[in-house]
């Protein structure tokens, strides 16, 4: 049938916010109520008749709770087809009352997780007769309207309104998807829950949230965010964002997240990769020394800090054109400032973004081939303490701190790569080169056309040397310090040259690969 009007509903549900005006229009329109627990007693309360599912079955609510509508009365009602003959006989034959609506909402399985609840509390709340009966409503939807969660109630009370009682194939099947959603993303949870942190048997991802982008990769390609964006940030001004962009904000994040509750540190990026970033007393000088890096490169780039940007920094920033500005908050009278370019995104960082990112970021993904490429994240830095001398010229405390930071943007940075640094200021890096003298290369050339002064500056690398060649070209260039993982079956080659040209270079055994 195309055309269905509601009699009946049976109504089992968590959460009840919203569903008042529903039972109230169900009342209106004379469709008989039926219920259990703690949603029966709270249709009661509204005034209004509801008849209890143990009537029906002639079963109490057993087991604690756990058993209340898992039985052929329930799901003979919900399950029949109307247009087949032996169905109708047998609602008839065993007194079945026809389910023409079925809401539910199930425990919050995700939020327990959440909370940090029990083993028990968490395995109480997996839902098994609400599960059930969102499939079984959807599965009939030719026949059944089912609403699976609490977020589609005001759908429901706008197609009882207008249907008053009528309800269409299309808006049963439309229905019925968005309970498929919620059933499969549910069944998700749970195994995540109990695969732990070893996906090795099955990858499993779902999720609820979508945000449409300004487009793909290209003008030409479509694009979605699926992900909830307002967990991270809060966007105050500018146009939608673009796939492009939010890589952008993603690398910019996560090399912030290094410094975080450091002192003043300002990044700009540009296609994935820092162009600029530097560490000062002030947001203001650690603006502009990031800037400096390479000015021309973060024309139309994604700029970030890890304090809250001033006005006196929002007004350099304003002579810039860049797509994105990021910090954890902005002054009042910043975001005027910055909000002079009508385009301009303003992302602010929700308190506590950065550690839930790591936290819940257990897992990186990426399309491969047929399949899935699925690893854990580099969440190691590169300390004080991990450093081992392989020189017999030890590196200065300055020189140590210049190093550590190198490490930083060196480990966010693409592969092949070497990242020049001086008093903490990115002079220069060289990104996904095929060869690392290449990258080293790169990098003394362009920190030298940017007119930075080497001598005294320090070199990361994100692997081992196979050759002495980088560290030659590094002593050339004037620089006086080394990081790297070590691990070359020709180290000694590169510490000898070290030790013969007053080179200090150190180890940290950890590799910082970002292909």
């Amino acid at each position: 049938m195309s055309q269905i009007t509601a009699k009946s509903a049976l109504i089992s549900v968590f959460n009840k916010d919203g569903l008042g005006p529903i039972v109230k229009k169900m009342n209106d329109l004379g469709i008989t109520i039926y219920s259990t627990g703690g949603t029966e007693k709270y249709i009661k309360n509204l005034g209004i008749d509801v008849v209890p599912v143990e009537d029906v079955t002639s079963y109490p609510s057993i087991l604690g709770g756990r058993v209340k509508t898992l039985h052929p009365k329930v799901f003979g009602g919900i399950l029949n087809r109307r247009d087949h003959d032996g169905d109708v006989a047998q609602l008839a034959e065993f007194d079945i009352p026809q389910i023409d609506i079925v809401i539910v909402d199930l425990y919050p399985f995700e939020k327990t997780v959440a909370s940090g609840a029990t083993e028990q509390d968490i395995i109480e709340k997996i839902d098994i007769g609400g599960i059930s009966l969102i499939r079984a409503g959807a599965k009939n939807f030719k026949d059944t309207l089912c609403v699976g969660t609490v977020d589609d109630y005001s759908k429901l009370l706008e197609v009882l309104e207008e249907g008053n009682g009528v309800t269409t194939i299309e808006q049963r099947k439309e229905f019925a998807t968005s309970c498929f959603n919620v059933s499969s993303h549910y069944d998700s949870a749970i195994y995540n829950y109990f695969s732990g942190d070893s996906p090795e048997k099955s990858l499993k991802l779902s999720e609820q949230h979508v945000m449409p982008l300004r487009y793909g990769e290209n003008p030409h390609q479509r694009g979605w965010f699926y992900g909830n964006f307002d967990d991270m940030f809060i966007k105050h001004h500018g146009k939608a964002l673009s796939y492009n962009n939010l890589l952008d904000v993603d690398a910019a994040v996560n090399l912030i997240s290094e410094f975080e509750n450091d002192a003043p540190t300002f990044g700009v990026f540009k296609h994935n990769n820092a162009c600029g970033v530097a560490q000062r007393n002030t947001v203001l000088e650690a603006y502009i020394d990031a800037l400096a890096g390479d000015p021309v490169s973060a024309f139309g780039g994604v700029l970030i800090s890890n304090v809250e940007i001033d006005a006196a920094t929002a007004t350099e920033i304003h002579k810039l054109f860049c797509e994105v500005v990021i910090a954890p908050s902005f002054a009042s009278d910043a975001l005027e400032i910055l909000k002079g370019k009508k385009n301009r995104i303003m992302l602010e960082l929700v308190d506590g973004a950065l550690s839930r990112k790591r936290d819940t970021n257990k897992l990186e993904v990426r399309a491969s081939l047929n399949g899935y490429l699925v690893q854990d994240p580099n969440l190691k830095t590169d300390q004080k303490e991990d450093l081992k001398t392989a020189t017999t010229l030890a590196p200065t405390d300055a020189q140590i701190e210049d190093l550590l930071f190198a490490s930083k943007l060196c480990k966010h940075t693409k592969s092949n790569t070497i990242v020049l640094a001086k008093n903490k200021q990115l002079c220069a890096s060289g990104t996904g080169q095929t060869s690392r003298v290449d990258a080293l290369n790169q990098a003394i050339h362009k920190a030298q056309s940017f007119k930075f002064d080497l001598e005294g500056s320090v070199m990361a690398s994100d692997a081992f040397f196979p050759f002495p060649d980088c560290v030659e070209i590094a002593d050339n260039a004037g620089i006086k310090a080394v990081i790297q993982p070590g691990g070359s079956i020709k180290d000694e080659l590169s510490i000898d040259y070290c030790n013969k040209n007053n080179i200090a270079m150190v180890f940290t055994g950890t590799r910082h690969f970002k292909h």
